[in-house]
């Protein structure tokens, strides 16, 4: 199965930052903190008034860094994947 975006959505696969120094952190403390993913699949971009389509800036393969609470989690084949508009992406990392 595949996951296909809609219009400026974007598919992304969590990417977890382990912790340094053995140090055990409560749940808490990083909560507020951006998180990043790499982009697995792309909407067709956003649909303008004029019906053209906005593409995106973002494409697959791409890895972001995105605002902690905007994506919708979904699992697919047991894989844990993030959904979210483009608007939420905060920045590419290059």
């Amino acid at each position: 199965m595949q996951l296909k975006p809609l219009g400026s959505r974007v598919v992304v696969s969590p990417i977890k930052e382990e912790t340094k120094g053995g140090i055990i952190l409560p749940e808490t403390a990083d909560k507020e903190k951006p998180e990043k993913g790499k982009v697995i699949a792309c909407g067709s971009g956003k649909l303008l008034d004029n019906g053209n389509r906005a593409p995106l800036e973002v494409k697959v393969g791409d890895t972001v860094v995105f605002k902690k609470y905007s994506p919708d989690e979904v699992k697919v084949e047991g894989k844990e994947y993030l959904i979210l508009e483009e608007s939420d992406m905060i920045a590419i990392i290059e």
